[in-house]
């Protein structure tokens, strides 16, 4: 006896939920790394801590996180300055570092939601 099966592949519409979910996973996790990071921020006036910000290049399937203040880069990288306790320079960098497998999980999480809808 011969079973038949029969295989429709979408492929196009799979790279379309792969992409949203990419992207949506991208903008999820970036806004992920900003909540820590401002939690690691040095702070005075709360300046600096609220110039920060999440952007997704969609073209390019990349995230980011910025602070946008004059002074931003010299309280990331001068490691002598004293701040308050928590806060500390290379907020972004460790709070990247520390969190880079709940990034991936986060992203791949969307792009199975995605795949499944």
């Amino acid at each position: 006896m011969t079973q038949r099966n029969r295989l429709s592949w979408n492929g196009d519409t799979a790279v379309r939920r792969i992409q949203a979910g990419e992207v949506l996973g991208l903008r999820l996790a970036a806004e992920h790394v900003l909540q820590v990071s401002r939690g690691r921020v040095p702070i005075e006036e709360a300046t600096l801590e609220r110039s920060g910000t999440a952007s997704v290049d969609e073209a390019a399937g990349t995230a980011g996180v910025s602070y946008d203040t004059p002074y931003a880069v010299r309280q990331h990288e001068d490691m002598t300055l004293r701040h308050d306790a928590g806060r500390t320079a290379k907020f972004l960098e460790k709070s990247v570092d520390e969190e880079a497998g709940a990034v991936l999980n986060i992203v791949a999480a969307q792009v199975r939601r995605a795949l499944r809808g």
